[in-house]
């Protein structure tokens, strides 16, 4: 096991290595010259990091898995790719604060800046890159945190963007190897197809896993960060054309929904094979020490350790190069951005493992994050590429990010033995907010148009 992951290890530095170099477009963007292989190569993997978690719940809830990780996702990229693709490349913008900028002015760049970066802060994937180094390595799990964390800081500062590309290739052939070994094997254990299928739980082949229309219907509001999805905008800022923009997220769709497959019906199979699993976020990697031979099951852990990794790659060098291409700029004009790439990568790192050893569930991460970030940014920056008459005006646009994010933190704070005021979920009153605030805008604004 431990030789696997060396030499995954070894061949992610050397992929990273040959990345380096070039100016800062080179550094941030890759040139602008991805085409559409690398372009869907890097999207699918960074969109999927989340491997533990959707073991967890598909073993847990069973096919809902599907209505909730799945299906809300394929709905926001498909909007995102005909709606924001070719907007996004077609700008000048290199970052989604850049693009908040151009339309509403600083003080609203400056709060997405913020926001973005709390976004991409990888928390939710280094834990699971700690988990992973303490199943597989006998690693606790906060030094297996920190120390993953730390591999990827080194290999990011030298190879830039160009490098995650190239190390994000690398593990979308190992993602869908990984699964597509273990899958086969485990349905032979459980009797096939059928025979799993009639060996679960009633509730885990219901549509909503037993856990009600409120529980799956807000995963399709926190799937609209889509839409506002700084990794979504950096590939397409990326690529060689609008074009190439939207044909690679479409081409990403079809990816997740083979890897959906894959990832819920191994989940299904560990609850059958494996009833009695007392840590249900175990579940691909217990069930993989159960049915594979030794060599095969060190692949297994090498792909499971590729999935996690490329995502948490991704988010930690775009939250670094929030730091140093968005924020210190504001901050100090004259600053040497290239100087400051290594110190926001740390300074994002060691905010990931913090939160990450706080918070300590991964679906709670992605869940109070989501409903937070998103509900602050879905109208400010889908409406940035809009007509003028359609958008916030700037102070608006501001103020309208801030105090939705409030509202949206204080129900995430008030929440009691798991429940929230008025039983309602956090999104829903911020994404109320939001509406509520660019309607009041648009009234003031038109109101004042006509008396000019």
């Amino acid at each position: 096991m431990l030789v696997a992951l060396v030499l995954y290890a070894t061949a992610t530095l050397l992929v990273a290595w040959r990345g380096r170099g070039g100016d800062t477009l080179d550094y941030l963007l890759a040139g602008r010259r991805l085409t559409v292989l690398p372009f869907v190569a890097t999207l699918v993997a960074t969109w999927y990091g989340g491997v533990l978690g959707v073991g967890e719940y598909s073993y847990r809830f069973g096919i809902s898995n599907w209505l909730v990780f799945g299906v809300p996702y394929y709905v926001a990229a498909l909007l995102f790719a005909f709606s924001l693709a070719r907007p996004a490349r077609a700008s000048a913008a290199l970052s989604i604060p850049d693009q908040l900028r151009a339309a509403y002015g600083l003080p609203a760049a400056r709060i997405g800046t913020f926001l973005v970066f709390t976004m991409a802060v990888p928390a939710a994937y280094v834990l699971m890159l700690g988990e992973l180094g303490s199943i597989y390595l006998g690693v606790p799990l906060g030094p297996a945190t920190a120390g993953a964390t730390a591999f990827l800081v080194a290999y990011l500062a030298v190879g830039g963007f160009r490098g995650v590309v190239g190390t994000n290739v690398l593990q979308f052939l190992l993602m869908f190897a990984a699964f597509a070994l273990l899958l086969p094997v485990a349905l032979a254990k459980a009797g096939g197809l059928a025979a799993l299928w009639h060996s679960l739980p009633p509730t885990h082949r219901s549509w909503d896993g037993g856990m009600g229309l409120q529980h799956v219907a807000v995963w399709y509001f926190i799937a609209l960060q889509t839409l506002v999805e700084p990794t979504f905008y950096q590939r397409c800022y990326a690529a060689r054309s609008p074009s190439v923009a939207r044909t690679g997220i479409l081409v990403s769709v079809l990816f997740w929904i083979a890897f959906d497959a894959l990832t819920t019906a191994s989940g299904l199979a560990a609850r059958v094979l494996l009833p009695d699993l007392p840590d249900p976020v175990l579940a691909y990697p217990a069930l993989g020490s159960q049915v594979l031979p030794a060599a095969a099951n060190a692949f297994f852990a090498v792909g499971l350790v590729a999935t996690v990794a490329s995502t948490a790659q991704s988010y930690l060098f775009l939250a670094g190069s929030t730091v140093w291409h968005d924020l210190v700029p504001a901050l100090c004009p004259r600053a040497d951005q290239r100087r400051w790439a290594a110190l926001g990568l740390l300074l994002a790192a060691v905010a990931a493992v913090a939160l990450a050893l706080l918070l300590r569930s991964v679906v709670q991460i992605w869940h109070d994050v989501g409903s937070i970030v998103t509900s602050a940014l879905l109208l400010p920056v889908a409406l940035a590429h809009a007509p003028p008459r359609l958008r916030f005006a700037p102070r608006a646009a501001a103020l309208s990010m801030a105090i939705t994010a409030s509202v949206a933190l204080a129900w995430t704070v008030a929440r009691r033995a798991g429940s929230y005021p008025l039983g309602l979920e956090p999104i829903f009153p911020a994404l109320a907010t939001s509406t509520l605030a660019w309607g009041i805008d648009r009234l003031v604004h038109g109101r004042r148009t006509l008396e000019l």
